[in-house]
């Protein structure tokens, strides 16, 4: 059986397994006795990368069948440090997986068109927080992770950015629509603040608790270091519906 590796984003970890991407998700994200059910977001890594920062052949050496045959489903590599310490070019598929284990691929691609307005992002990893800003996708990646007079970085980052709808251009009045987000009045307020005082970035929510819900993503998934962000377009609603309806089904439940 082959041995994968995957950089798991919640929590950080890299991990090396005898699974499946779409048999990892089940068992990552629907859980085992010592696990609870949860949404999972990985990438699988280039199968042949090494580094000097993780013991990566000794957990590769541990991945053997099960005596009655079955297959290693875990050998955990390292749970810190992780992102920061994969180079971009080692990422090959990303998969975002629902609470009841349907697994999406995602593939590389070129980055969208920056828009007009204000934006919300969740970052996912190396720290979690929903943030408002003034910034386009590739600025604010540029904020935290290469300004080099930011208080606030971090070397390595994976973000979203989530639909603020009309709220992205009268945060005050604007519809809110179909948005699901938890206390609408903080985040328009946030937002307002934007517009009124001299900052970029406001905090919306420190620790986020209940996962991303996925249908609220704009457009895809942002990930890089100080050397290269890569972006991992999310497939539009239309294609999602034909072509992965069971994952879009659960997605939106």
């Amino acid at each position: 059986m082959a041995v994968h590796l995957y950089l798991s984003l919640i929590p950080e970890a890299l991990i090396a397994s005898m699974l499946t991407p779409e048999e990892f998700g089940v068992y990552y994200a629907v859980g085992t006795q010592k696990k609870s059910r949860g949404q999972a977001i990985f990438f699988e890594i280039d199968p042949k990368f090494r580094s000097d920062f993780f013991d990566i052949q000794a957990a590769v050496d541990r991945c053997v069948p099960h005596d009655d045959g079955s297959p290693k489903q875990s050998v955990y590599v390292s749970v810190y440090r992780v992102l920061e310490n994969i180079p971009m070019k080692a990422l090959l598929k990303m998969y975002l997986t629902t609470n009841d284990g349907r697994t999406l691929a995602l593939e590389p691609g070129q980055m969208p068109k920056e828009s007009e307005g204000l934006h919300l992002y969740r970052e996912i990893a190396p720290v979690p927080p929903l943030v408002v800003s003034a910034l386009g996708p590739k600025e604010f990646y540029d904020l935290i992770v290469n300004d080099p007079v930011s208080l606030v970085k971090v070397p390595a980052v994976c973000f979203a950015e989530l639909r603020l709808g009309a709220l992205a251009e009268d945060p005050a009045r604007g519809d809110r629509g179909d948005l699901p987000y938890q206390n609408i009045e903080h985040l328009r307020g946030c937002l307002v603040d934007l517009k009124t005082k001299f900052v970029s970035t406001k905090m919306v929510d420190r620790t986020p608790t209940n996962g991303i819900p996925y249908r609220t993503v704009k457009n895809g998934f942002y990930v890089g270091n100080q050397k290269k962000l890569l972006y991992f377009p999310l497939p539009s609603e239309k294609e999602l519906v034909e072509k992965h309806y069971q994952w879009w089904r659960s997605a939106t439940m």
